[in-house]
Order: C-alpha cells, then sequence, then structure tokens
C-alpha cells in the first residue's frame, strides 16, 4: 500500500483507501476483548428510570422531564431524515449528558472546528460530537461521534472518525505546547459511530508517528490497529434501523455506554 496516491483532504473526505495509504487496520472484537469483561458484567447505568429501562415509546400518564426528553430525542432521532443531521447529534448529546458523559470537567459539543496537517498541507476536521474536558481557558478532546450517514450519502463514517482522531491528538498537543508541557507519545480516544440510535464502539490510539506519516504523506512502518465493538444485540441485521428503541437493544447498549466511560482517559496535565 506504499504505492497508494496520497493527498490532502478534510476529515469528511476520507475514504477506506485512505486507511490503507496510512497503513491503518480495524479489527471487531467482541465484549471480553473490548472492555474486559463479559456480556454479563457490563454495568447498569444508576441513573436510567424504571420508565426509560422498560418501555419501548412514552407510556401514557405523567413522565418526568428526563423520560419526557429521552422518548421525544429517540422518535426524531429515529427517523434519519437526508437533511437533519442534527437531530441524531441531539439525541446523542442528550444521551451522553443523562449518562454524565458530562461529569465533573466535562463538557459536551457538537460541530467542534479542528485541524491537522496532511501532505504538507492545513486541512479541517469536524466530528460530530465531541467531549472535552476543561481545565480553565484549556482543553483536551477525550471523546469523538461521528453519524453514520452511509445510509443516505454511502460515505463510510470510519475513515471520516479516525481522520477525526488524528485531527484531536493534533489540537492536544497544541494545547500542550502552548502551556509549555511535553508532547504527547500517544492518546487512545474512545469514539462511536451512529445511525440513528445505533452506535457502534471504537477505541483509536494516535501516535506521534502515524501524525508525522499522515502529515508527509508517507506509509507509516507499524500498523495503527483500530479496536472495533458492535453491541450484541438479538437482531443484529436489523440493529442500524432499529436501534435502541427495542427493550432488548436499549438495555445492551445503555449498559455498552456505561462500560465506555472508563476509557476517557486525560493524557494533558495542566
Amino acid at each position: 500500500m506504499a504505492t497508494l496516491i496520497r493527498s490532502a483532504k478534510s476529515s469528511n473526505a476520507w475514504v477506506p483507501r485512505d486507511l490503507e495509504a496510512f497503513n491503518i487496520h480495524i479489527t471487531r472484537e467482541d465484549t471480553q476483548s473490548f472492555f474486559g469483561m463479559a456480556v454479563s458484567d457490563l454495568p447498569v447505568p444508576q441513573n436510567i428510570s424504571p420508565i426509560i429501562w422498560n418501555n419501548i415509546m412514552a407510556p401514557a400518564g405523567q413522565l418526568s422531564k428526563t423520560e419526557r426528553l429521552f422518548f421525544a430525542y429517540l422518535q426524531d432521532a429515529m427517523e434519519m431524515l437526508p437533511d437533519e443531521e442534527s437531530q441524531v447529534d441531539d439525541f446523542v448529546i442528550f444521551l451522553l449528558g443523562l449518562l454524565d458523559y458530562d461529569n465533573g470537567q466535562h463538557v459536551l459539543h457538537t460541530r467542534k472546528e479542528m485541524s491537522f496537517y496532511m501532505c504538507g498541507s492545513r486541512v479541517d476536521a469536524k466530528a460530530d460530537v465531541t467531549v472535552i474536558e476543561r481545565h480553565g481557558s484549556y482543553f483536551e478532546y477525550i471523546l469523538l461521534v461521528q453519524e453514520d450517514k452511509s445510509y443516505v450519502s454511502g460515505d463510510d463514517p470510519e475513515p471520516q472518525l479516525i481522520a477525526e482522531a488524528i485531527a484531536a491528538f493534533h489540537q492536544n498537543n497544541r494545547t500542550c505546547e502552548s502551556i509549555k508541557q511535553p508532547a504527547l507519545e500517544s492518546q487512545t480516544f474512545p469514539a462511536i459511530t451512529i445511525v440513528g440510535t445505533a452506535a457502534t464502539f471504537y477505541k483509536i490510539e494516535i501516535n506521534k508517528d502515524l501524525v508525522l506519516a499522515v502529515q508527509g504523506g508517507q506509509y507509516p512502518e507499524n500498523i495503527t490497529v483500530v479496536h472495533k465493538f458492535v453491541p450484541p444485540v438479538l437482531d443484529l441485521p436489523n440493529y442500524p434501523a432499529h436501534g435502541m428503541v427495542p427493550l432488548e437493544n436499549r438495555r445492551v447498549l445503555l449498559k455498552c455506554y456505561e462500560a465506555f466511560k472508563q476509557f476517557m482517559v486525560s493524557l494533558t496535565s495542566y
């Protein structure tokens, strides 16, 4: 793959061939390999109400604000309208907040502008949703989400997500430089692609050698392995279409989101 032509392009233009060009491979893992635990050991979120846990759609009667919003965002995201990307982003922001992904110094953002260098040129990147860890006026990217729009455009979201991780690593090192801290040698980003409400989880380790290879348009000697996990729902072929609507799917997914929080690790010292 060292002979593949490489050219500067923004993250939303990355395709599988770009992963080949930079020796990046995606490997799918089971629950034990990805999370370090069996399916039966995945943690149940403590702050999910029985109404959300036990009802496919909003039941009649009095609902709390959180319960009402969950079912509203769920319904909107499942519509997956071609020109309404914000509906999925809104659902992700709400769900991550519900599950305390914004706890402590963590903050949720949509459409955060980033950049990185590719083949000698500065290019743009923009993740649909990010989690940052904020320390005063400085912050570090620690989680990325990319909507899967392949059902509309045919675009593969995985190369875009990996390019965004490269950009996030670059931005985090710019922060290190601005506060006179040593540059990061590597960072593993927890990341998610999502179609409707059906999420797929990733661990993307970016290191300085890959970043330098992308910057110079060179084929890296070492493989970058991206770890991928598809939740073990019962009806996997229909998972993209059904997402979190079936209760069996919802319970598995909520447990996966809860377990996934362990990978949000800050590596920058402020």
